[in-house]
C-alpha cells in the first residue's frame, strides 16, 4: 500500500503571505490601467468636443480652444496624480507586508531555535539519565 496521503497538502504561511501580496499588486495595477484608460478617453472626448466646436463657431474658437486645453492638461494631470497616488500606495502595501513577512520570519526563526534549544537539553538530560541507570545497572550486574 502506498503512504501517500490523498488530502491535499495545505498552503504554507509564505505561500499565503505571496498570495497575499500577489493580489495586492495586481489589484493595484489594474486600478492604475482603469485610471490611465479613463484619462486617456477624457481626453480624447475633450479632443473631440474642441473639433467640434471649432466648425460651428469660428468667433470663440480662439477662447474656446484654449480653455478646452487648458481643461484637458488639467485632466491629464489629475489622472497623472492619481496615478502616482495609486502606485505609491502600492508601494508603501507592499513595504507594510514585507515588513510584516520579515518580523514573522525573524519571530518563526526565533521559535524554532527556542525550540531546537529545549529539544538539546532535554535529550541531554535524558542521556544523563539513562547512562546514570545503566551504570547503576552494570555494577548491579558485576556484584552478582
Amino acid at each position: 500500500m502506498s503512504n501517500n496521503s490523498t488530502k491535499p497538502e495545505e498552503k504554507g504561511f509564505f505561500e499565503k503571505v505571496k498570495e497575499t501580496i500577489e493580489s495586492l499588486w495586481d489589484d493595484t495595477k489594474d486600478n492604475a490601467e482603469e485610471l490611465k484608460d479613463k484619462a486617456g478617453d477624457t481626453i480624447d472626448h475633450l479632443k473631440d468636443k474642441v473639433t467640434a466646436k471649432k466648425a460651428t463657431t469660428t468667433r470663440k474658437a480662439t477662447t474656446a480652444k484654449a480653455s478646452v486645453g487648458s481643461k484637458a492638461s488639467a485632466t491629464a494631470t489629475k489622472a497623472k496624480t492619481a496615478a502616482s497616488d495609486v502606485k505609491a500606495k502600492a508601494d508603501t502595501k507592499t513595504k507594510e507586508v514585507a515588513a510584516k513577512v520579515k518580523t514573522e520570519t525573524a519571530a518563526a526563526k526565533k521559535s524554532a531555535a527556542d525550540t531546537k534549544n529545549k529539544v538539546a537539553a532535554k535529550a541531554t538530560t535524558a542521556k544523563k539519565a539513562v547512562a546514570k541507570k545503566a551504570t547503576a545497572v552494570k555494577k548491579a550486574v558485576a556484584a552478582k
